[in-house]
């Protein structure tokens, strides 16, 4: 039985570059990116090709996490600029033809936000119930759950004598969307960033609104995630928000979905649904991390697990709904330096990884610099980095017995602030970000890597994005043709075809330091085998049957049968 086609539709066509704006570009020298800054840069986001900014949070927040703890959601940072330059971009990302997406934080607010003020007051407040506060239990809190920051997921409160829950930091209180008006606030919030001319919504952590009734103890942190993940009113929430605000909109949605595997993704992204377009899983962004531990140590994984992850997902919604794809974003840490080789091999590696990323089914995104192969950093001290959620895992594994030494190798691997370096525009101090002192300290190989540098060079990743983001563009079997695994058993090489029966593309990408030979056979049935891209200078011309992959190599073939 064929499977049924899928509309096309805009956000499936588009390529996405995601921004972090305290880290893009400072137009005011205080070491700060700022929206000014995004505007003086967007002609450079243009001609990588991309069709869509996802711009991280800029609403007001006194920053406890970077700004996805949100005091007031209709303003804008101080830091960042004012609601006037956040009309001015808008206007300005579409005048060049592209659209733009806002991140969605609607698990929690920041406790400075005008709702947890008045929540906090007392017990009859009218604005108590806009978040989960309980009693002690035994004089203790309310569950055994923990924070995915660290430490409790309560907080007592001296004022009203009872504990909130923050499944983040203690400044990020849980909202109750049990509370009809919670809601309607939510829904409300987003209307009026649509009708300011927004189009579409990355939503954080937005499948761990509806938590377990009753809030039950935890045996290991595994079972407190099924309590707080795709909860029993999560898709009656997610209906609703899109009876109530998406359907009216020709938008795009993205839910940030940690845990949500099998028939939770169809019920979330099924184009039957009416929910969200899509989510960003990450299977594959756990795969080396042994993340129920929550101490950011590495685990081993091979290249059969890393494909399995991919063709699962591609499968499970084939003819069903639409996925994301990514290989990093604010949270992780460089997919160069984590799939790849950021040293020898960088350049080869980062295009080999765009291949991949460019030619598998589902929007692609983008994070800032990695179109041009920024790396991650190695601060010699904790005292370098920003992140909280790395400053709290430090200090708690150090204090129970880890070396300082093995904490700061764990973090030069794992820490989110890999990915929030400022980025790379060109070799002057501070790689020309800020004419300040930056918030946090840029990479010292940016006077290598940067982005006068790239455009300059017409082999150079950033060319490389350009040419593979223009290729997907030319080829609609790259975008809705099927996905078929080749050789799935190999643990160097990563292939697969994509596209309709009588064209298709084979896509031949080498994950080791390795030389190696890529043999399939099956390969001898198609008349017409033209290499249509390959990241290096010299592609040898073998036959799809049998290929010499040097280390990291890709390449792209179109097949005729």
């Amino acid at each position: 039985m064929n499977k049924p086609e899928l509309k096309r539709k805009w956000w499936k066509e588009a390529v996405v570059y995601q921004i972090y704006p305290r880290s893009f570009m400072d137009s005011n020298g205080d070491g700060i990116g700022d929206l000014r800054g995004i505007i003086s840069k967007l002609d450079y986001v243009r001609r990588i090709g991309v069709d869509v900014i996802w711009l991280c949070p800029v609403y007001k927040s006194p920053n406890c996490d970077n700004g996805y703890d949100i005091s007031d959601y209709r303003a804008v940072m101080d830091e960042f600029g004012d609601i006037n330059d956040m009309k001015e971009l808008i206007a300005e990302v579409h005048n060049k033809g592209m659209k733009l997406i806002m991140d969605l934080v609607a698990n929690h607010t920041s406790d400075e936000h005008e709702w947890f003020t008045w929540s906090r007051e007392s017990k009859d407040n009218p604005y108590r119930d806009y978040y989960i506060w309980k009693p002690a239990t035994c004089g203790h809190e309310p569950n055994n759950w923990m924070s995915l920051f660290g430490g409790k997921a309560w907080k007592y409160d001296e004022k009203s004598g009872e504990y909130y829950l923050h499944l983040f930091a203690e400044k990020q209180p849980d909202l109750n969307w049990e509370n009809e008006r919670v809601r309607k606030g939510i829904y409300d919030i987003m209307h009026w960033w649509f009708e300011l001319g927004i189009d579409g919504f990355r939503m954080d952590v937005i499948n761990m609104i509806s938590k377990t009734l009753g809030l039950p103890n935890a045996d290991n942190f595994g079972e407190q995630m099924s309590y707080i993940i795709n909860g029993p009113r999560f898709h009656e929430y997610m209906q609703e928000m899109n009876r109530e605000v998406l359907s009216k909109y020709d938008c795009m949605t993205v839910g940030e979905c940690f845990g949500t595997v099998g028939e939770e993704v169809i019920k979330t992204v099924g184009e039957d649904r009416n929910e969200l377009n899509m989510i960003f899983r990450m299977e594959h962004v756990c795969l080396d991390m042994d993340i129920m531990s929550g101490n950011m140590k590495r685990q081993d994984w091979t290249l059969s697990d890393f494909k399995k992850i991919f063709w699962e997902k591609d499968h499970l919604l084939d003819g069903v709904g639409w996925n994301s794809q990514f290989l990093m974003n604010h949270d992780q840490p460089r997919a160069l330096s984590r799939f790849a080789d950021d040293k020898e091999y960088r350049v080869e590696s980062a295009k080999m990884l765009a291949t991949f990323l460019l030619t598998l089914r589902g929007t692609p995104y983008i994070y800032q610099g990695e179109e041009i192969g920024m790396t991650n950093v190695a601060f010699d001290t904790i005292d370098d980095y920003r992140d909280l959620s790395t400053i709290y895992t430090y200090n708690f594994e150090v204090s129970n017995g880890v070396t300082s030494e093995e904490m700061l190798e764990r973090i030069h691997s794992f820490s989110r602030d890999n990915a929030r370096t400022p980025m790379q525009w060109d070799a002057s101090e501070n790689a020309g970000f800020t004419k300040g002192t930056p918030w946090i300290k840029v990479n010292p190989n940016y006077k290598e890597i940067n982005v006068v540098r790239a455009e300059s060079d017409k082999e150079s990743i950033y060319h490389y994005y350009r040419d593979m983001i223009q290729l997907r563009k030319d080829n609609l079997n790259l975008i809705y043709g099927s996905f078929q695994l080749v050789a799935e058993d190999d643990e160097k090489v990563f292939a697969y075809l994509r596209g309709a029966e009588a064209e298709q593309f084979l896509v031949v990408l080498n994950f080791s330091g390795d030389e190696t030979r890529f043999m399939w056979q099956e390969g001898s049935v198609y008349k017409s085998q033209e290499l249509v891209i390959s990241n290096y200078a010299d592609p040898k011309l073998d036959t799809v049957c049998d290929i010499k992959l040097r280390p990291f190599e890709a390449r792209m073939y179109k097949l005729i049968l």
